[in-house]
């Protein structure tokens, strides 16, 4: 998953909790980034502390209103709250503020916010490029929902399909997702959908919002020369029709075996089995990030002692 964000050159597999300046010169970086949140040992001790004294540390605010804490109570707790038309209930908000917090506990790391989409968030992850003459333009369509190594084998071999391909992604709304995945899916909305395919080096291009039924003004619009689909069930538009019927019609439909069987609904029923590990994580998780705040303030507040030197 890693290795296929577009903004990552190299993975290290099984690399060491603490980053040490040892292993920042073993891979030749120059410098270490991590978000503002804090990530800790047993001990208490902070995980960066070696590269931050050495001055080869970076920071980055966190990306507000998207954690796995809130995706985790999201799937557990089935409601549509999330769904991006949807007014956040009383009900949620209260479960969503609550999911995992030890007791009496109020943290800014592994609390729960609401993400809030922008335009320069958008421009971030976009590539800015149009397809070029020579490159042949693949679409693809449907939920990309908690975006996963199986969505990223297929996405990975529908870029394989071409020697210079040109890959759209179109996403459903929130409300379509709904109509034919049922539950409470999507579990994440339409805005954090979007960021996750955009973040795919196999991906050009996303429509926010594509129709569920790839129609002819779109093919003409994006001048597609080929549609995709995987092996997942495809079904019916609200017509009794076929989605990809206009792409059949013009030869230019092919189906795409991943290779890999793992879907939306499978992390799903993880996460369900392993829910009272999930609320003990975020329990332990929190009191100890509280704790490291409370002794950091004991600290600041301690008077600095004045030292008496006779030369």
């Amino acid at each position: 998953m890693v290795q296929a964000i577009k903004w990552v050159d190299e993975v290290v597999p099984a690399a060491p909790y603490v980053t040490t300046l040892e292993t920042l010169d073993k891979y030749n970086c120059d410098f270490c980034v991590h978000g503002n949140d804090i990530t800790l040992t047993v001990d208490g001790r902070d995980t960066y502390e070696e590269v931050k004294q050495a001055g080869r540390y970076r920071e980055c605010k966190r990306t507000q209103g998207v954690s796995t804490t809130d995706l985790v109570g999201r799937m557990l707790l089935v409601t549509k709250a999330h769904h991006s038309s949807q007014e956040m209930s009383s009900e949620y908000r209260e479960y969503a503020d609550s999911f995992g917090k030890c007791p009496g506990g109020r943290n800014p790391w592994t609390g729960v916010s609401q993400f809030l989409q922008t335009s320069q968030k958008i421009i971030q992850f976009a590539s800015g490029k149009e397809p070029q003459p020579g490159e042949t333009v693949i679409y693809v369509a449907g939920a990309f929902d908690l975006f996963h190594i199986g969505h990223v084998d297929f996405l990975e071999k529908v870029y394989g399909l071409a020697e210079r391909p040109y890959v759209i992604a179109g996403l459903h709304f929130d409300q379509e997702v709904n109509h034919y995945k049922g539950k409470n899916y999507p579990i994440m909305n339409l805005h954090e959908r979007t960021l996750s395919v955009l973040a795919c080096r196999y991906v050009s291009e996303v429509v926010i919002g594509a129709p569920y039924s790839v129609t002819a003004e779109l093919l003409d619009h994006f001048k597609v020369d080929l549609v995709c689909h995987g092996k997942t069930e495809v079904v019916p538009d609200k017509d009794g029709s076929d989605p990809y019927e206009e792409p059949k019609r013009r030869g230019i439909f092919c189906q795409v075996d991943s290779g890999n069987d793992l879907t939306t609904d499978l992390i799903v029923q993880r996460i369900i089995k392993n829910r009272l590990e999930y609320e003990a994580r975020n329990q332990k998780k929190e009191a100890k990030e509280l704790a490291f705040q409370e002794a950091m303030r004991r600290q600041e507040a301690q008077p600095e002692r004045e030292i008496d030197c006779d030369f």
